[in-house]
């Protein structure tokens, strides 16, 4: 964030937070990868907890990132462009994204308690988590629609102007 702020120009600016978002954006297809790990790994006989533990610390540290950098990032693009209705979708959507937090927030909690992969209560979260991470992405590819992509052909005129 500190990188942002020291921006001399909105295209350094506007650059920086399509970096920031592309590199979210590979964390979340990391944590997809992960996510994919623990389910084969609780098909198996035997389950290892390795998986599990490196899905949790992904996890955690995608929501971490989408909480305290990229939804403010957005929304300062958002106000720097004056996009009054991008802002206002933004805290509509803030609420169910945090449904999803809480039970990321939950399952990591839970994933440090119950030690077995095979824990039927902890593969009924990990289940539900799921289907609320998918949720979540719509969500948020929704967040980088509205408060991001939508300002590029604005960003091109200013600049060529």
């Amino acid at each position: 964030i500190v990188m942002l702020e020291s921006c001399k120009n909105a295209q350094e600016r506007f650059n920086g937070v399509h970096k920031l978002i592309d590199r979210w954006l590979a964390e979340r297809e990391q944590l997809i990868e992960a996510y994919e790990a623990v389910k084969l790994e609780q098909m198996s006989s035997n389950p290892k907890r390795k998986p599990q533990k490196d899905f949790c610390v992904i996890l955690v540290d995608y929501v971490s990132a989408g909480h305290f950098e990229i939804y403010a990032e957005l929304a300062e693009e958002a106000k720097a462009f004056n996009d009054v209705r991008a802002l206002e979708f933004a805290q509509s959507i803030y609420p169910r994204i945090d449904v999803s937090t809480e039970a990321a927030l939950a399952f990591h909690e839970r994933c440090g308690k119950d030690h077995d992969p095979a824990c039927d209560i902890l593969a009924a979260k990990f289940k539900e988590l799921g289907a609320l991470l998918d949720e979540r992405f719509e969500l948020e590819d929704c967040l980088i629609e509205v408060l991001h992509n939508a300002h590029k052909q604005k960003e091109v005129e200013a600049i060529q102007a």
